[in-house]
């Protein structure tokens, strides 16, 4: 790892941006790390955000000892880092075999308006989508004006789709770039995240991708379709349809399921798993099914409170689908979306392939065992691995009245 030592002993200077270090290994319990630097008793120092699971862990380094840890972490923990500052663009891979891949890409000094040194608890945070650059969908839909403002009251929305491109930024490197990426967006709404996606892989990032989104309401689906021939987006198309008996496709890439209510959300996932994708990304909503089985008699005096009961329904619910993915040969992860104070919905599960995983019998039988002891029979097991519901029969079962809760 000594290239490594050597690029960050050139770039972790005054100019420096941000790092931003990703694509966490099997035994890392830290998905992510973020490097900016801070002023402590008049002299510059870099804090290191560890992303451990929901929770936020900030320490500070000095130059010397950030570069050895960040060295130490990719060697053992971590396969992508990148860097910005001022004057410099870098990236560093690593692959499966060890193998570094260092590029790095000078660029002229930005404008002084346009660089944000991090020095300041308080600076502006930079979005990968930018403030004060009009982007007609963005106009249409309602969040930015013609000049590219943010609308006060459109601003948390704004958020939620940086924060969703994120996750997209950090599974990059799993989407083939030598063929066309195919991606299903199940229960779309009004697409904005869809929109978002599209801009960000198609127009910033260049991959060749062809992106469906599917919902229910036939007339949401006929202006996002006007929207998307209006910019020329000629690889993204609407469909009305549901999820559970959704048959256009057999073979995707990624699969997005964003708040798709109740069951909607295990046929998304069991089709992605089917399909093979490489990435799933999905947030929940409306857990009812295990709300109205879950039993367990020690638990029995918390289950009273409906609130509780609901709560604690969607814990299991959420858990469980990870654990079932993890079984299907994926690296699992539940990430807070977006901060409480906007949505109670706010876990993302995001799922990404890994073709050298092992059946793991032990980890099987844990979340079997959960299931036992909680006596649920959650519609993801049975359209996963058996169970007595076939795909056809669990379409006929997906219940009415959460049909309209999806809807």
């Amino acid at each position: 790892m000594k290239d490594i030592r050597e690029f960050l002993d050139k770039y972790v200077n005054e100019n420096l941006e941000r790092i931003l270090v990703s694509n966490a290994r099997r035994t890392s319990s830290v998905s992510k790390l973020q490097v900016r630097p801070v002023p402590v008793k008049g002299e510059i120092r870099y804090q290191v955000t560890r992303l451990q699971g929901t929770k936020a862990i900030h320490e500070n380094y000095e130059k010397e000892a950030l570069i050895s840890y960040l060295t130490e972490q990719m060697k053992e923990n971590f396969r992508q880092m990148q860097l910005e500052g001022r004057y410099v663009q870098g990236r560093v891979l690593v692959s499966k075999k060890g193998k570094t891949d260092i590029k790095i890409k000078e660029t002229r000094a930005r404008a002084k308006e346009d660089f944000t040194p991090m020095l300041s608890h308080n600076r502006k945070k930079k979005y990968l989508l930018r403030e004060g650059v009009p982007i007609p969908w963005l106009v249409d839909l309602g969040v930015m004006t013609p000049e590219g403002k943010i609308k006060n009251s459109r601003y948390d929305k704004f958020k939620q789709l940086n924060r969703y491109l994120e996750f997209i930024q950090d599974i990059l490197p799993k989407l083939p770039r030598n063929r066309e990426v195919r991606i299903i967006d199940f229960g779309c709404g009004k697409s904005y995240l869809t929109f978002a996606m599209y801009y960000y892989l198609k127009e910033l990032n260049h991959y060749d991708i062809q992106v469906t989104g599917l919902d229910l309401k036939e007339d949401v689906i006929e202006n996002c379709q006007k929207l998307a021939d209006k910019y020329g987006y000629d690889k993204l198309r609407f469909l009305q349809g549901d999820i559970a008996s959704y048959q256009g496709a057999d073979q995707a890439d990624m699969v997005v399921t964003l708040h798709a209510c109740d069951t909607a959300t295990d046929f998304a996932l069991a089709k992605a798993v089917k399909w093979g994708a490489k990435v799933i990304l999905s947030v929940p909503c409306c857990q009812h099914e295990l709300n109205r089985q879950v039993q367990n008699q020690d638990l029995a005096p918390v289950l009273e409170y409906g609130i509780l009961k609901e709560r604690f329904a969607a814990i299991l619910t959420d858990g469980l689908r990870a654990q079932m993915l993890e079984s299907a040969g994926y690296d699992t992860q539940i990430l807070e979306f977006i901060s409480m104070e906007h949505t109670p919905k706010n876990l993302l599960i995001r799922a990404v392939k890994n073709e050298n995983k092992k059946e793991d019998p032990k980890q099987r039988q844990k979340w079997e065992n959960c299931i036992e002891a909680f006596h649920v029979e959650p519609a993801l097991k049975k359209l996963m691995f058996g169970g007595g519901s076939s795909e056809k029969e669990g379409t006929a079962a997906f219940d009415e009245r959460y049909r309209e809760d999806y809807k």
